[in-house]
């Protein structure tokens, strides 16, 4: 397989020209200008952050691409899907809100934004998985699947799970509706938390497999497990978290899941990704706080390829050294320490990453192999 090309630039700044500005550069440098995008509808894909946690991406970066989006005569829009998880992104409501205070606004980022799974979560339309192993279809928002370009801005950091999170975690995670979340994270069925439980019934309308049965006498909704199909339909209809799953998926499996809900996203319509590798937090941009980070800021990445972008992000990040006074550093001076040779893995030893990248280059998303080309 030809090797894919990946395109780099440092944060290092020319007197005139502001980050946002050789953003723009790297990324027509990099051949963005080729994609037909006139009169097209284009989701740009990024993570809005939690409410609490500083590392996400600033707006700047996402004004810089939707401009040039809209030279080229194409209809841009910012989106993300609802989260599985309870916090302030849980509903498309609270979604906005947060990204607001966060600072992403039409006004801020020259566009609208659009959160991908609608209102609760549950507008979303089963892609099939070509050549997928663990997942068939992918339930993924309906907005990121009726634009006609995608492209995905990436916060590349740390991950606790997934060993870090970047290209492949902001497309195949955060495309998922949030049964598509559930899907790629638990195996299992859902648990009613009674005493959060208001008796309101929503989530009965939402089961289409009579595996909800409302007891009169508590009051109280209740799983009737033989019949769910742990689709996580009632999860998103629940406005007051009672209806929770675990997070009992295998992390290589969970990979494997996430690999092949990108997959779906990206088949069969032009693409391009970034990934700006800094603020290189140890866990995701979902938590309400962003520890110090573990590695000094790289540089800007972009590639036609998701999974050559992953790679060459890895690579860049494994060759620094850690930080001082971060996760990783300290965890590399603790008595006992076991050295995994991987930042990402010392950093957070549970986690894994490589069995995602062999799978993604697997089933067909890119190749691992790649030039990178400097940009100065």
């Amino acid at each position: 397989m030809e090797k894919s090309k990946v395109y780099y630039t440092d944060f290092r700044a020319k007197l005139g020209e502001g980050l946002p500005l050789k953003l723009q550069r790297l990324i027509r440098t990099a051949g963005i200008d080729q994609i037909d995008m006139e009169g097209k509808f284009v989701a740009i894909k990024m993570h809005f952050g939690e409410l609490g946690n500083l590392g996400f991406l600033r707006p700047n970066y996402a004004r810089a691409v939707a401009d040039v989006v809209k030279s080229l005569g194409g209809k841009p829009f910012l989106t993300d899907c609802n989260t599985l998880y309870p916090g302030s992104r849980k509903n498309a409501l609270e979604h906005l809100y947060c990204a607001w205070e966060n600072g992403f606004t039409p006004m801020t980022v020259g566009c609208p934004i659009l959160i991908g799974d609608g209102l609760k979560g549950t507008d979303d339309v089963e892609v099939p998985v070509e050549g997928g192993e663990y997942v068939k279809a992918a339930k993924i928002g309906r907005a990121v699947m009726d634009a006609d370009i995608f492209i995905s801005l990436s916060h590349f950091k740390g991950h606790e799970m997934t060993g870090f999170g970047g290209a492949i975690k902001n497309i195949g995670m955060g495309c998922g509706s949030r049964a598509g979340k559930k899907e790629q994270h638990s195996n299992g069925k859902p648990v009613i938390n009674a005493d959060a439980c208001r008796g309101c019934k929503r989530c009965l309308h939402e089961c289409a497999n009579n595996g909800l049965h409302f007891d009169e006498a508590t009051r109280k909704m209740q799983v009737v497990t033989e019949n769910c199909v742990g689709c996580g339909r009632c999860v998103g209809a629940c406005n007051f978290d009672a209806i929770a799953f675990a997070n009992d998926a295998a992390t290589k499996e969970l990979n494997c899941r996430m690999a092949e809900y990108t997959k779906a996203v990206i088949d069969g319509r032009p693409g391009f990704h970034i990934s700006l590798v800094m603020d290189i937090s140890p866990n995701c941009d979902c938590h309400a706080e962003n520890d110090a980070p573990i590695l000094p800021d790289i540089g800007m990445f972009c590639s036609f390829d998701p999974l050559a972008l992953d790679q060459a992000c890895v690579d860049a990040c494994l060759r620094q050294q850690p930080l001082p006074g971060s996760q990783l550093y300290d965890n590399m001076h603790k008595e006992g320490f076991c050295d995994h040779h991987d930042h990402f893995e010392n950093s957070t030893p549970e986690s894994e990453y490589k069995t995602c990248l062999a799978h993604a280059e697997k089933i067909g998303i890119g190749s691992r192999e790649y030039e990178l080309i400097e940009m100065k």
